[in-house]
Formats: structure tokens, sequence, C-alpha cells
């Protein structure tokens, strides 16, 4: 039922080629109107503009701005351009929706030529404004009108934005869903198909510890903090856990790597042993397996440390890691820097060199505390930064989010490229047609209730990498990369996300979004 009504909302929603064909060029026996705006939040002043804007024609056409050209705030807009053309379509009194992929209304006005253009009362309050003239100047060339709807009741959109941005997760991802052609059985069905795949993981292996404390109190003498030791757990982390989610999810793994030749290195290769991982270290016992040490007390992260030499490889060990790379049989080679050795600039291109050309190639840049830049990884099939690492690469401060992931995805020259917005969710950028309508897909995070954030881009870099291979569908990717994610921030320390903990993932998303219904 909610899918016919969806249909039905969605066949109000028109190109300006497909509306000229049923209404006609001006002029026009019926009378046509045209609104325009952002419509992120639809509140009773739009309401009002609209009903005014119907009672002076016969059709009203809603216009809205494409996602692309909304620079009102870094993650505006909150709604994206489909589920906001929906909105429209609902009223009644709406009869066609526009997506205006230009940043400005005039060549849709100029091309659909409406009898009347509405304005809200807000655009000449105070004089006309100079956007507003330019409106007029185009609608009179052509013997068009612009009208200028009541006042009395005037909303900001944007404050109403800023008070709480709206709870539309489930919305938002049936929106894209249906736009792309994607159902919950084409997620299940990637997820069911990941059992076998051939994947080469290479990149730097980190050991996380937690020291567990409790407060004893500060010294007397001097500003040090006590605490008395409970115990201590460590995990396999860095690549070495993407390389673990991915066996998890029933993949054939190779893991490439360097370690120091001491006792994390022994409980590295038990541990990826015990997952099925074909480990192959390179050991070097000039340096110690990289291994950060978090000291934690009640809940809090007092210090961290760190225990690694982070200068770059030597040309030998280089030479055993590119050996390996052309030479291991894959489906999938997957990149996962953390800047400890491995990856630089003396190494990444020959690392590069070295990846045969019919695999799926993969990188992931992950840098907490160094310096390292996902554009050196270019013509990759994906790559999966992080906001911070996207504006470190590009020097960008400033620019709001669809921007900076055009500019990046550019420059790095990439296939599909996934943004990771932390708590956010995730934007991903799929073609170098930024100002086409679909170039974009916005996904929120699944995420219910956040244990531990830390790992949760190794989980979706795992999961996104393996449904390309099976499901060449970049939004499929992203929903069970994000999927995964959400999945290991809901736990603690670094555990291999399993496909049952997606699948069980899955089944709460579609049964919220089906109102208690699983297909």
């Amino acid at each position: 039922m909610i899918d016919e009504l969806t249909g039905r909302y969605r066949g109000k929603v028109k190109t300006v080629a497909e509306l000229l064909e049923e209404v006609g060029p001006f002029p026009r026996e019926q009378k046509l109107i045209m609104c325009h705006g952002v419509f992120d939040v639809v509140h009773p002043g739009h309401l009002r503009h609209l009903v005014y804007a119907k009672s002076k024609a016969d059709l009203l056409v809603a216009s809205l701005t494409a996602d692309r050209h909304i620079q009102k705030g870094t993650y505006r807009p909150h709604v994206p351009q489909d589920l906001r053309a929906l909105n429209l379509a609902a009223f009644d009194i709406v009869d066609y929706v526009l997506i205006d992929p230009n940043p400005t209304p005039l060549d849709n006005i100029r091309d659909l030529q409406p009898d009347f253009f509405a304005k809200g009362y807000e655009y000449i309050a105070e004089g006309i404004k100079p956007k507003t003239s330019e409106e007029e100047k185009v609608v009179s060339e052509y013997g068009g009108k612009i009208i200028f709807t009541p006042g009395d009741i005037v909303y900001s959109s944007s404050n109403l934005i800023d008070l709480a941005p709206p709870e539309i997760q489930t919305e938002k991802l049936l929106t894209v869903m249906e736009s792309r052609g994607v159902d919950f059985a084409d997620l299940r069905t990637a997820l069911d198909s990941m059992e076998g795949k051939k994947v080469h993981v290479v990149g730097d292996t980190i050991v996380d510890s937690f020291t567990q404390c409790s407060m004893i109190g500060g010294q007397t003498k001097t500003p040090t903090m006590s605490v008395l030791f409970e115990e201590k757990r460590d995990y396999i982390g860095g690549a070495g856990i993407v390389a673990m989610h991915m066996a998890a999810a029933g993949a054939d793994v190779t893991f490439s790597t360097v370690l120091g030749d001491d006792d994390l290195k022994d409980f590295v290769l038990d541990g990826l042993s015990d997952a099925g991982i074909t480990c192959r270290p390179v050991v070097d016992a000039a340096r110690p397996t990289t291994n950060k040490n978090a000291i934690v007390a009640a809940g809090y992260r007092l210090l961290k440390v760190d225990t690694l030499d982070n200068s770059s490889i030597s040309d030998d060990i280089v030479g055993e890691l590119t050996g390996a790379v052309g030479s291991v049989e894959s489906d999938a080679v997957v990149f996962s820097d953390f800047r400890h050795g491995i990856f630089n600039r003396r190494t990444i291109q020959r690392l590069i060199e070295s990846i045969p050309d019919d695999v799926l190639r993969v990188a992931d840049s992950q840098v907490a505390s160094r310096w390292g830049n996902i554009t050196e990884f270019k013509g990759f099939d994906l790559i999966t930064p992080n906001e911070r690492e996207a504006r470190f690469a590009l020097a960008d401060q400033d620019s709001g989010i669809r921007p900076l992931a055009s500019a990046l995805y550019d420059e790095a020259a990439c296939k599909l490229l996934v943004l990771k917005l932390g708590s956010r969710g995730v934007l991903t950028c799929r073609n170098s047609d930024h100002e086409s309508l679909d170039s974009f897909s916005v996904v929120d995070s699944f995420v219910d209730n956040v244990v531990d954030a830390v790992g949760a881009g190794d989980a979706l870099l795992a999961y996104s990498t393996l449904s390309l291979l099976v499901h060449d569908n970049d939004l499929v990717a992203t929903i069970l990369g994000s999927m995964a994610a959400a999945v290991e921030c809901e736990r603690d320390g670094n555990i291999p996300v399993r496909p049952d903990d997606v699948r069980a993932k899955i089944d709460t998303v579609e049964r919220f979004a089906r109102y208690g219904e699983v297909g």
C-alpha cells in the first residue's frame, strides 16, 4: 500500500521536457503558476504560499533546488532532493514537481514559461532583491507575470532545522532505495553471496589494548593521577581487523603486513590463524609491532600510550609486499593505510603498480594522528575516507559536504567515493557528472546505541568491498557497509562483524520501515 502511494506521488515529479509535453507551450488554455524554493522542511508558511499560488491558476508547479546547489550549511540539505520532491507531490494542491539541476530557476522559467511565477512576500518587503529582479526580467520577456504571496505567515526553514534536525533516517533510506531500484532482498542476496570471494588485504597491523583501571585519586605532592590496574585486553586492529571482518563474512582472505619480532607478533599471528586468514607477514626486527594502549577508568580514556615506529619500511620489504600483491590470486586488493610505515610517498606508487589489472582496487587511509593523503591512491574503484581526511587531502576547511565530495572524487579519480560523516552516516559520490541529480546518495547512520565508535570504518570498508564483488551496485555496497559499521559501533572493542549481525540489522530496519512487517 505504501509503495503504491509513493508511486502515485512520484508520478507528479517531472523534468521540464516531460512537463511541457503535458501542459503545452505558453500561452496555454490552463494557466500555470510556478513556485521555487529549497523546501528542506515544509512548514505552514510554505503551505500558505502554495495554497495562495494555486488560487491564481489552474496548475501549480513546485520547483525545488537540487541538493548540490544548497549552500545554507555544511550538511544541508537534511532532506535529500528525492524525498523533498515526494513531500511536495503528496499535497493535492501541487500538480507537478520539478527538481531543478541548476543553481537558480532562471533556465527552467525560460523553458517552461509559466503564466505566473510566485514569490514570497519577504522577497519584496524591503525592496526587490537582485535575484528576484532577474527572475522578474525573465518572466516579463515572454509575457508572464511575477506575483507575491501574502506575508502574514513567514517561517525560516533554516531556523526550524537549527532547533532540531529532522529524524527521517528511514524515510531517506526508502526514498533512495526506491529511486535506485534496490530493495531489502537485494541486501540479503549480496550478504549471502560473499562467501568464497578472494581478497588480499595489505596494510599496517595495530594491536589495540585497553587497560582497565579504577580511580584511586591524586598525589598530594605532585599533580599526578593515580589509578589501580584491573585488567588489560588486546585486540587485533588496523588492517588486521579489516581482514578479520572479511573473513567473518565468509571471504577467502590473504593478509600481508609488517610485524615486529616480539610477543605481540605471536598474538597477531595466532588470532589471524584462528580467524582462518592466510597471513604473509614480513617480520622486521628493527621495529616493534604497533601497539596503542588506552588507559581507561570509569569509562573514560585517560591516556593512550603508543609503542610504534612510523619510519618507512625498507626497499627489501617493499619488494616482498609488491611480490605478494602481484602473485596472490584475488578478486580484490585492499590497501588499508594507517601511516605506520608501509604506505608513504616512496612506497605507494610501487605498491599500486603491483596490483593485477583484473581485480577490484580499494583503499582506505585512516590517519588519526599522522599525515596521510587518500588522493595518493589514484584511480581506485573504491575509497572510503572520513570528512577530516577529505578536508586534509584537499586543504579545504570550508566547503559544504557535496562540493567537498565532488572535489575529492575528481582529485582521486576514483570510481566510487564513500565519504564517512560519523554520526551523520555517509555520502557517496558515484560519477564525475556532479551537476546530475543522481551523482550523490546519502545514507544515515543505522546505529541504535553507540558503545564504541572506533573501528566502524574498518567494518564499512570490509562489507562495502565484498558487496561490490558480488553485487555491482554502489548503493547496496553503501548500505551494507553502513549497517556493518553500525553493528561495530554497538559493541566494545574490535570484534569481527558476522553476516548474521548485519542480517539482524537489515531485519530491524525493514521491520521499522514496513511498520512491523518483514518481507
